[in-house]
């Protein structure tokens, strides 16, 4: 997962018209991109669009910020301040630019308005589903420019908006370069072969008053074959004049510095790279700008890897309505903005946070088709592919250089995607990651780690070393739909290959038999033992899922067998992995000696949950030994203000001396953040909600009060004491401006823990249990997407009173409402709806719970729970005789009466 200063292919291994509109619609573009000027500013850093939706904006050293829009099938990654140098690792410097995925199209585009270059933006603006820069106005002319990705198109469009307050209308001069370099997303920089052998050289021509790029042939590398790939540049306007040729055609970039190939030492900066064999072009217009008016202005740039009548095609559609694509794009994200609705008074950086990440989920989503799968050997062959997938569809990781296909990413994403109720993009992602290990592996049940945009895997083929973690975690990912879905279809569809995961492992994975499974996990570092700590957690949880999902079936025999596997390996677990002078449990083991070097995997066995004979059970360890270890990564030695480090320092426990890795990675967090929340040390927790959120939005507390990088999206990495701000690195050796792992560490604790929101419905069962975080007056979720329909949960807690209100929407054949208090109260009263119930008390890590079966299908149903001592709450209107039966259950259950109290008893060290 982690990279420190390896190279890429290292890494990978390791982590794991132009359109004149109508002046309405311009002013309405316009608008929609100044919205300190037209929109409704909020007090929160936030400004709405004309379409409603939310926008962020930066003025803060946009030349070092990168940015991405992105489209299911192509992507746009440049500088915030319009900016096209050379970024990226896999193929160094290369990684930027404009896709239309398996292949990138062009480095870059710039533009030049009344015979000058467009100079640096000023302003950067973050939309739902699109961004904008905006230029210095330059005698009396202003430019906004609009990149955005119409979902299902292989087409970046490119709007100019241009205003005129000189009060004199005008003709313009508007020039467009263009510099392609059209590239396959695979082979790399330093594998075998490379781009160096691969890339062929681009030819441009100009056809109908459009740019063509072309690259035909087929390379000259064993196994390659035959291609003819295109992109095309222009407009619905005719240019005035055209030109094109092998050299220049970067805008304002007169003498571009070429970085050479890696690991060659390269400038911290440069224009074009060595592995680049593209070619340039030019086309102009004459543009009407009105007096005191505005006139939008689009291009387009498309592509194909099927030839020139595609990309045509495709150029063809995007430009037939921009605007009209431009709107329902934002329209289809603030439909998104409309699931899972959070209402969090005492945290509304988080609450803003969530928000913006259910468009970072959106944004994620991948589509592509013809995936020939092939297996590299982590770069070191090219071989014939194996097979091929038809299409796929997934989340891709991060930009600008993890934007396809993972598992590790996917298997974590998954939790925060059907909190956000966006549930069809991950069962698809899940489908793929299946549909191309079976081709890859056989029927093995290995699950491969990393998938190319073309098919090629790089990592994860069944001669690969790892990744355990992957293989393990797959059949929860598949539990986790289940449960929030109720989808049978779903379970029965992924059942067979989630058994043969957990069959695989101990088939394959433990050469000495002694239970705990071998091969690469989450973090490979010199001095590690065989035996990984998250390997073991994550199985042992993927057992008991199996056992969850095979009970639902019928499959008795892998239940059993499951079961028995999971239970035995949790008997023995604290035993062969606690060291309790430390206190953490190992990161490996070395034959039977435990290895502790501080990684973040350590925070995983509290951060698990499952199901054991329909029980919920969180973590792997005793309550006592769980808040130790805890406790010890709140410390300053583990992370600090932006997150949990990757390897903490010597310090502050009595382990041996290790190299640290003063480095967050936001799923480091996200663990920490999920497991505190397990053991309802919500208090704590927020350091760690909060170190994630803040890296998204403007922020005091980084020293310019602007967001990381890029406003509203979650990075890879948080500003660390390792590698200082991404921003101040070079653009060849920067994390991920955009990673979807992060949201796990947010919107699973709020919807998961916080709200308790716990279906089951496979079973038809949901448990609503809130827990309301210290200091928080209470919280609420509207249109929370679960199985056939939605769900409302709101919750608070004052005074010892402690109030559910749920109100499903949706087919269930049971209902448990009930709420967390902390152990060291006592319960007085329970009513439901006005009246007071019977109660079950059920002692988790995070608390006592106090819980109801209600009527499923009764609609909005209130639980009220006061502790000993609290003020009972107002009867609410209910008559006499249902006053009398609320005091008469009070006085009842002051007297014992009513109370069924379930321990479940505590695990001790087994």
């Amino acid at each position: 997962m982690s990279r420190g200063s390896e190279g890429p292919v290292e890494a990978a291994k390791s982590r794991k018209a132009l359109l004149l509109g109508s002046f309405v619609t311009a002013i309405m573009l316009t608008c929609m991109l100044t919205a300190s000027a037209h929109g409704e500013e909020r007090d929160d850093g936030e400004e709405l669009d004309v379409y409603g939706a939310p926008t962020l904006s930066t003025e803060d050293r946009l030349g070092d910020r990168r940015y991405v829009a992105i489209g299911e099938r192509a992507y746009v990654a440049g500088m915030q301040d319009g900016s096209f140098p050379a970024m990226g690792f896999h193929t160094r410097g290369e990684m930027g630019g404009v896709w239309a995925p398996p292949i990138k199209l062009l480095d870059g585009l710039w533009f030049s308005v009344g015979d000058a270059w467009l100079p640096p933006a000023k302003r950067f603006t973050s939309g739902y589903g699109y961004a904008a820069m905006h230029f210095p106005e330059r005698e009396g002319l202003s430019v906004v420019r609009t990149d955005f990705v119409p979902d299902g198109s292989r087409a970046l469009l490119v709007g100019l908006t241009l205003s005129d307050a000189s009060g004199e209308g005008r003709e313009v001069p508007l020039r467009l370069d263009a510099r392609s370099d059209l590239m396959s997303s695979y082979p790399w920089g330093e594998t075998t072969p490379s781009q160096l052998d691969y890339n062929l050289p681009d030819k441009a021509s100009v056809e109908n008053g459009r740019l063509v790029f072309r690259e035909r042939g087929t390379p000259e590398v064993e196994n390659a074959s035959e291609h003819d790939w295109a992109a095309v540049v222009g407009s619905e306007l005719v240019p005035t004049d055209s030109e094109t040729g092998e050299e220049g055609f970067r805008g304002p970039v007169e003498d571009p510095v070429v970085c050479p190939p890696s690991p060659d030492e390269t400038p911290e900066r440069c224009d074009e790279t060595e592995y680049g064999r593209g070619a340039g072009g030019s086309l102009d217009y004459t543009v009407t700008v009105p007096a005191d008016g505005e006139t939008t202005v689009w291009f387009a740039v498309a592509g194909s890897d099927q030839g020139l009548e595609e990309a045509n095609a495709e150029l063809e559609a995007a430009l037939s309505d921009p605007e009209g694509a431009l709107a329902a794009k934002v329209s289809e994200r603030l439909a998104l903005k409309e699931q899972t609705i959070l209402d969090l008074p005492a945290d509304r950086q988080l609450e803003r946070s969530i928000e913006w990440s259910k468009q970072n989920l959106a944004d994620a989503v991948q589509y592509v088709e013809d995936l020939e799968v092939r297996e590299t050997n982590a770069g070191e062959s090219f071989p014939a592919p194996e097979g091929t997938l038809p299409s796929a569809r997934f989340l891709g990781a991060g930009w600008p250089d993890y934007q396809w296909l993972f598992g590790t990413d996917g298997e974590y994403t998954v939790f925060a995607s059907v909190a956000a109720g966006q549930v069809e993009p991950i069962k698809d992602h899940l489908r793929a990651l299946r549909e191309v290990s079976l081709i890859d592996n056989g029927d093995s049940g290995k699950v491969v780690h990393e998938v190319v945009y073309d098919g090629s895997v790089f990592f994860g083929s069944n001669a690969d070393e790892g990744n355990t973690d992957e293989t393990a975690k797959f059949p929860s990912a598949v539990a986790v739909v289940w449960r929030w879905t109720g989808d049978r279809a779903w379970l029965e569809e992924n059942y067979a290959f989630s058994k043969s995961n957990l069959k695989y492992i101990f088939r394959e994975l433990d050469e000495d038999g002694d239970g705990w499974p071998e091969g690469l996990g989450n973090v490979e570092r010199e001095g590690m033992g065989e035996e990984k700590l998250d390997n073991t957690v994550y199985t042992i949880r993927g057992l008991y899922d199996l056992a969850d999902m095979a009970g639902a079936l019928g499959d008795t025999e892998t239940e059993a067998w499951a079961t028995e596997r999971a239970d035995t390996m949790l008997e023995r677990f604290d035993e062969a992995w606690w060291m309790e002078g430390v206190p953490q449990h190992a990161d490996s083991l070395k034959g039977d000696e435990p290895v502790q070097q501080r990684h973040w995997i350590g925070a995983t066995p509290h951060e698990v949950e499952y199901r054991r004979d329909g029980e919920l059970v969180v973590g792997l360890t005793t309550e006592e030994r769980a808040n130790d270890a805890l406790d010890l990564r709140a410390t300053e030695c583990y992370g600090d203000e932006f997150g949990m480090y990757h390897t903490g320092r010597p310090g502050c426990d009595e382990a041996v001396d290790a190299p640290a890795e003063e480095q967050a990675y936001t799923l480091n967090t996200a663990i920490a953040s999920v497991a505190d929340g397990n053991y309802g040390r919500l208090e704590e927790q927020k350091k760690w909600t909060r170190a994630n959120a803040r890296l998204q939005l403007p922020d005091p507390g980084n020293a310019s009060g602007e967001p990381d990088e890029m406003p509203g999206a979650m990075p890879e990495i948080a500003p660390s004491p390792l590698s200082g701000r991404t921003i101040d690195r070079p653009l060849n050796e920067r994390p991920m401006v955009h990673q979807a792992w992060g949201a796990y560490g947010t919107l699973w604790p709020v919807v998961h823990q916080h709200l308790g929101v716990r279906p089951d419905l496979g079973r038809g069962a949901l448990e609503v249990v809130p827990q309301v975080p210290p200091g928080s007056p209470g919280l609420s979720v509207e249109n929370l997407i679960l199985g056939d329909g939605t769900l409302a949960v709101s919750t608070s807690a004052s005074g010892g009173v402690y109030t559910t209100t749920a109100t499903p929407h949706l087919s269930l054949v049971s209902l448990t409402l009930g709420h967390t208090l902390p152990d060291e109260e006592s319960v007085a009263s329970v009513t439901l709806n006005g009246a007071s119930v019977p109660y079950t008390v059920r002692e988790l890590p995070r608390g006592q719970e106090v819980i109801v079966e209600a009527d499923p299908t009764a609609g909005e149903q209130t639980l009220v729970v006061a502790r000993e001592g609290a003020t009972v709450p107002d009867t609410g209107g209910r008559s006499p005789l249902g006053s009398t039966l609320a005091a008469l259950g009070l006085a009842l259950a002051l007297a014992g009466g009513v109370v069924a109290l379930v321990r479940r008893s505590k695990r001790t060290s087994r």
